[in-house]
């Protein structure tokens, strides 16, 4: 009899899966066999089947819970209260035994448990009526603990900082104040933690980039790095900023304005006509930056308007030449290029959605990019010539199970990654499908097969950018670790460097949950008006319960399997495919399908699809 030890997740049709601590295949847990464990907890279980490497288990203990807190809507049945958690994958309800007060349906909570078998709760926070401005997306927040206020401690620390650089702090700095030094950003960006000033000289080019130094107003152990640690990240989502830092230091001291002395950590660099880094200096240093531009005005200045921001000429043509040096030089090394678009939702002053657009990356935003990864790359390799510890942004190789399950899908295309132990493999896939029907699912598959980016107090590399040496070192106003890595710079010694990874690595994750469903949310919201109308879309994925159908505004729903009511349709899985059992006709992942929008469930987070008709893409194969 085997006994394991695993974190548990539960799927949403109440089954879930255990991922042992010490490495292995995930055991399954039928629904019947959770014994009350919860999504997240960590449990023991006992293993009973084994069939074909595949295990099922039965939990025996639950060794820890990993939430107490959950949000949920309040109900009544005859005199007792209880909560309904928003989470499908909690299927029980939290009983409330000591509510008092006046009950109000269709309340949003936010409840901390006091008991466990069965669950009971007590109240800690009311966020108000379902639906109403801001009430669901404050409930992703608390879900997951997120806070949006500080505490008062960290408040009252903030308003204490400094308003401007000291003159006495000043003089210990060298002086970058006579560089015309831009920040480009967003027209709505408030943290502007990094500036940029280019020119051609001797021979090649200057690139000085200049990062906010955080690190000389957030002191370590104090209750402003504590709550920056306990964050780990500033959070985004789709109608709101959480910050990491106060508005005092992430808008105020800590933010690159225009027409203001600002305390920076510089990385600057001499890069020859080829495009390589030559020599480069890291310091501490005091800006004054000459304009804020936003993308869209570079990106106009690029586009041939000369005359527009004719001030900048100098350092914007410089910064475009050393972009297209690197981005050369990044393709020839194999880095690989997700050129994927972003949804974007527009909201009215209510939160309410309005329109769904494609965010595109654009020039003014790759020189950015191209510029931070220069000098993430030049201060990770830095710390390591110099042996100052201090913290790697890392991505490892991907697993060969996931390589064989891609190499499955790219066979139906004619296509095959060797041994996927190379970034520049999985590049020349990216390539040959650019600009094709099918780029989409192949680049989403690709990208799913990688590890997920991590941080490290080891340099292990990182796969995706083919870079040997790289760090997070530019957004210290909204990044732990980016602070970590500058007083690795300054000399400080740093002893807990792996808690401080692995808090950063959770906290990041967090965040990205929390934006993904928010930005669902909403899109799901928008969808509402459109109930009953058709549209055409694409198959994304196939499961064994249907297809997901994506929209061209990058939206998402479901077509049941148990609503093809031609057949029935079974999952194969190697095929990619639900293919009918009696009639053998088949739906492929890439096939063009027309669908009708039936539903579109908010709580759920979901959008549901009828199929009307399909045209399948088999004629892709001949394209590529």
């Amino acid at each position: 009899m085997k006994f394991i030890i695993g974190k548990l997740s539960v799927n949403i049709k109440g089954f879930g899966f255990v991922s042992p601590e010490n490495g292995g295949n995930d055991i399954f847990i039928a629904a019947e066999n959770l014994r009350g464990a919860l999504n997240g907890d960590k449990v023991k279980i006992k293993v009973f089947n084994e069939w074909r490497g595949r295990r099922e288990g039965v939990i025996i203990n639950i060794l820890e819970h990993a939430n107490n807190i959950f949000v949920g809507t309040l109900n009544k049945v005859g005199n007792k209260v209880f909560v309904t958690p928003d989470d499908k994958r909690i299927d029980q309800k939290i009983i409330l035994p000591k509510f008092k007060g006046k009950f109000q349906s269709n309340t949003k909570v936010v409840v901390k448990i006091i008991a466990w078998d069965p669950l009971r709760g007590e109240i800690v926070e009311i966020l108000g009526k379902e639906n109403a401005p801001g009430v669901e997306i404050r409930g992703i927040l608390r879900s997951r603990g997120v806070e949006e206020n500080f505490p008062p401690k960290v408040q009252a620390e903030a308003s204490r900082i400094e308003l401007e650089p000291s003159e006495f702090e000043i003089s210990k700095r060298i002086d970058r104040r006579n560089l015309k030094i831009v920040t480009i950003d967003g027209e709505d960006a408030k943290d502007l933690d990094d500036g940029v000033y280019a020119e051609e000289r001797d021979g090649g080019f200057f690139l000085g980039v200049y990062i906010a130094d955080v690190s000389h107003y957030v002191k370590r152990n104090s209750a402003l790095d504590r709550e920056a640690f306990e964050r780990g990240t500033s959070i985004y989502p789709v109608d709101r900023v959480v910050p990491m830092l106060p508005k005092e230091l992430s808008n105020g001291i800590c933010s690159l304005n225009a027409g203001v002395d600002r305390l920076a950590m510089a990385c600057e660099m001499k890069i020859n006509f080829a495009g390589h880094v030559a020599d480069y200096k890291i310091f501490p240093t005091v800006i004054h930056v000459f304009r804020r531009l936003s993308y869209t005005q570079v990106n106009k200045f690029l586009d041939g308007d000369k005359k527009f921001l004719a001030d900048c000429a100098e350092n914007l043509n410089a910064l475009k030449k050393i972009h297209d040096l690197r981005k050369k030089i990044r393709s020839e090394r194999g880095a690989i290029d997700f050129d994927l678009p972003e949804m974007k939702i527009i909201l009215n002053a209510a939160g309410k959605p309005l329109e769904i657009t494609k965010r595109i990356q654009t020039i003014g935003e790759s020189i950015i990019e191209e510029c931070m990864l220069l000098a993430n790359e030049a201060v990770a390799e830095h710390t390591i010539k110099n042996k100052i510890p201090s913290l790697y942004r890392v991505h490892e190789l991907p697993s060969s199970e996931k390589i064989l399950t891609l190499n499955q899908l790219l066979a139906h295309f004619s296509l095959h990654i060797n041994k996927g132990k190379e970034p520049s493999e999985f590049q020349k896939i990216l390539s040959k499908v650019k600009n094709l029907p099918v780029e989409k699912i192949i680049t989403s598959y690709a990208l799913r097969t990688m590890q997920q980016a991590r941080y490290s107090p080891k340099n292990l590399g990182h796969f995706g950018l083919a870079a040997k040496f790289y760090t997070h070192f530019t957004s210290p106003i909204r990044r732990y670790p980016d602070l970590i890595v500058h007083r690795a710079l300054r000399g400080t010694l740093i002893k807990n460097l792996e808690e401080i990874s692995r808090q950063s690595s959770e906290r990041e994750r967090r965040a990205i949950e929390i934006e993904r469903e928010s930005l669902d949310l909403k899109a799901v919201e928008y969808m509402q008006r459109f109930v009953g109308q058709n549209f055409d879309g694409v198959i994304e994925s196939v499961t064994n319960f249907g297809f997901f159908v994506e929209l061209d505004n990058g939206v998402d729903g479901l077509v049941r399997a148990a609503d093809l009511k031609d057949d029935y349709y079974a999952f194969v899985e190697r095929e990619f495919a639900l293919i009918g059992t009696r009639t053998g006709k088949s739906y492929h992942i890439g096939d063009n399908v027309r669908v009708k929008l039936v539903s579109a469930n908010i709580k759920l987070r979901q959008l549901t699809f009828e199929l009307v008709s399909d045209v399948a893409n088999r004629d892709l194969i001949a394209k590529i």
